[in-house]
């Protein structure tokens, strides 16, 4: 099967930056409590829930894979950048990063106990959503949450350069209520939210949606 163009220009563009890109920007994560306080509550969850394993899909160069392990979590990264992948395991040697596809993991039914995808899902075209959030549901086992950052915003952005290189992704962004309605129709419920305003640093509004697989009633 032929890969879409735009999973093309994702792995291209960041395979490119993914040097710079693990400059530039582990420091803006370590510069965000509130996007901190949003994963050390979903830890504390994937650990009252027993423990499973979680997937952080479109890890990078792996700090947010790394911050969560420090939290509790036994944790392993994916993406979809062979050459962000490689930067991840020289820096992290003790985790466990892949390169893969959000829209197809690598996993069995349920066996995840949580899924975090952390400025990740803004690169594939919203048509895509319901498909990739029901693969979610898949790997997740009941009672499994899933934390989504994003941009937040109603357009399409189509950078020329990020990160010091030429790229050729496009970047959506989508109001949260679509998100999260986007998340219930694939059976995960948004149990919290956190809207980021510009400012501090932050160019346009971000979000972060915390949703859960129910357990069976």
């Amino acid at each position: 099967m032929t890969e879409p163009s735009h999973l093309v220009a994702v792995r291209e563009s960041y395979d490119a930056v993914a040097e710079d890109y693990a400059k530039l920007v582990p420091p803006r994560f370590a510069a965000d409590p509130l996007g901190r306080g949003m994963l050390a509550a979903f830890a504390e969850l994937v650990r009252a829930g027993g423990g499973r394993r979680v997937a952080d899909l479109g890890c990078g160069p792996g700090h947010v894979t790394a911050h969560l392990e420090s939290l509790g979590v036994s944790v392993f990264g994916v993406d979809l950048s062979p050459k962000m992948v490689e930067v991840a395991r020289r820096a992290y040697p003790h985790l466990r990063f892949d390169v893969g596809s959000m829209g197809a993991l690598d996993v069995g039914d349920g066996q995840l106990g949580g899924i975090v995808a952390w400025w990740s899902v803004h690169h594939l075209p919203p048509e895509e959503l319901p498909a990739v959030f029901a693969e979610f549901h898949r790997a997740l086992a009941p009672g499994g949450h899933v934390l989504v950052g994003f941009h937040v915003g109603d357009d399409r952005l189509r950078p020329a350069h990020a990160y010091g290189h030429p790229v050729s992704y496009d970047t959506h962004l989508l109001p949260p209520d679509r998100v999260a309605e986007l998340l219930s129709r694939a059976g995960l419920g948004v149990v919290a939210r956190l809207v980021q305003e510009p400012g501090e640093g932050l160019k346009r509004q971000q979000a972060c949606l915390l949703a859960r697989r129910p357990e069976p009633s």
